[in-house]
């Protein structure tokens, strides 16, 4: 069939494909570099303890089936070599067939992560690279020209991120619609980078138009993802562009990346594609059904787009095929900060010996600047500022963060910057407390050098001990 075939489409592809690839290979070292502290058999929210309460209807994974944190570290590393032979082409070098196995593997082991990884990988993005990996199954290698529904279904996956994300918008804060979140959204947002400062404080007017512009971006460009060549290379050029302007502002994981990557499928490169010959006909079939499947599967994902009950980030199916997106529907306009403390003092006392632990991309001293991370995945830093904004998003866990650091446990420390106290010489008592954090001025910053002033707020956990220690008086 001609019509099934896009060859002016053979370099978007290959681009895609890579970069694909690159995506998933940061999101399975983030994974082997954290699971154990975060949810290893002695982690914060352990997997054998998750998978004895959940069905593996519910939550498909090979975990379901056996754990130890060995077999989950070979399934990350494997994920990472495997995820490294695609950026380096080997799919192009195999038959059709076992590139597509091939592209299923980081799916499905990346699947398997997701689906035990709690409120660790609740993220927006962890979906949208499960739906992006399994439409790249799809896509074929150097025997087949790219097929048109895939790329189809690649920009109304775009469309979906960002016009939902623009929907959101509009009907959540009322600082979208007066044009006034990036007042406060650079200094509120999950984790700075080392350029939100500055983007802080850039004039008020500038603010208004990238708002402006944002709502165009979401609003409008993405229908122009569905029209004739070159309209539709111009839109998806203008959503990589934002995104690199995301990219530059905070540190949002891979979430920008993975919608570059999606935007990259839209581009036509001017090229002279080469002859190959006509896809088999077991290809066409399996492209088509699955194709028709998610089509029927995206009833839910649309019918959420246009209710006013919209709701952000949400999987309406254990496989993760089609899923709902959106990002800051509401604004935080203060923030705040847990400091974790601890002290070697038998008897907690105000005036203790108090020292704070240091996360690597969190705020934490007001003097230290704010790193790159992104496209690497700070999950602890993230949940720490939603554990800010509420005690019940840490209630999981944050207990089990400070039994961790009571015992010096070498996995958790590895998750910090920096702890205040030696491997053999562990803290007596651990406390939290709430800060109000804000960025200096262009003045406070020439004289202090510190980006952040900070004001105490209130105790957020009392001087705690491990059971069964006892206090000396």
């Amino acid at each position: 069939m001609d019509w099934f075939v896009a060859p002016d489409y053979w370099t978007s592809r290959l681009v895609f494909q890579r970069a694909l690839a690159g995506v998933y290979l940061v999101a399975f070292l983030t994974a082997a570099l954290q699971f154990r502290a975060l949810m290893g058999e002695r982690g914060m929210l352990p997997v054998p303890r998750f998978v004895a309460q959940v069905r593996f209807r519910a939550a498909p994974s090979l975990f379901q089936l056996h754990y130890s944190d060995r077999f989950f570290a070979g399934c990350a590393w494997s994920g990472c070599a495997v995820s490294a032979a695609l950026l380096a082409g080997v799919d192009s070098w195999v038959p059709l067939w076992a590139a597509m196995l091939l592209w299923l593997v980081p799916w499905a082991l990346y699947l398997s992560i997701v689906n035990v990884g709690q409120t660790w990988y609740s993220f927006g993005w962890e979906s949208l690279l499960l739906e992006v990996g399994f439409l790249a199954v799809l896509l074929g290698n150097d025997e087949v020209a790219p097929p048109v529904v895939v790329l189809f279904l690649l920009r109304w996956i775009l469309f979906r991120v960002e016009f939902g994300a623009g929907l959101i918008k509009m009907r959540g804060d009322a600082c979208w619609r007066k044009l006034t979140c990036l007042d406060h959204h650079h200094e509120t947002q999950p984790m700075p980078g080392p350029l939100s400062w500055f983007f802080h404080h850039l004039p008020k007017p500038l603010h208004r138009f990238e708002v402006a512009a944002n709502h165009f971006t979401q609003l409008v460009v993405p229908l122009l993802l569905f029209t004739p060549q070159p309209v539709a290379t111009a839109a998806a050029a203008l959503m990589i562009v934002t995104q690199l302007w995301l990219v530059l502002s905070g540190n949002f994981s891979w979430l920008n990346w993975i919608t570059i990557v999606l935007a990259l499928s839209a581009l036509a490169f001017p090229s002279d594609p080469p002859s190959v010959p006509e896809a088999p006909l077991w290809y066409e079939v399996v492209v088509l059904a699955v194709a028709a499947l998610l089509l029927f599967l995206s009833y839910h994902p649309v019918a959420n787009m246009i209710s006013r009950r919209q709701v952000m980030n949400r999987s309406f199916d254990p496989l993760h095929l089609v899923n709902t997106y959106g990002a800051f529907g509401s604004v935080s306009r203060i923030r705040y900060e847990v400091v974790v403390e601890g002290t070697a003092d038998d008897v907690p006392r105000e005036d203790s010996d108090w020292r704070e632990y240091e996360f690597k991309g969190k705020p934490g001293d007001p003097r230290r600047w704010p790193r790159q991370f992104a496209p690497y995945h700070l999950r602890l830093d993230w949940l720490m500022w939603f554990a800010a904004l509420s005690p019940a998003y840490a209630g999981p866990w944050f207990g089990a963060l400070v039994e961790r650091l009571l015992e010096n446990d070498r996995d958790t420390l590895r998750l910090l910057r920096r702890s205040p106290f030696p491997p053999d010489a562990p803290p007596r008592h651990i406390r939290a407390r709430l800060f109000r954090y804000r960025y200096t001025t262009w003045r406070e910053l020439r004289e202090t050098g510190a980006c952040w002033e900070r004001t105490y707020v209130r105790e957020y956990l009392p001087p705690t001990r491990l059971a069964g220690v006892a206090q000396k008086s």
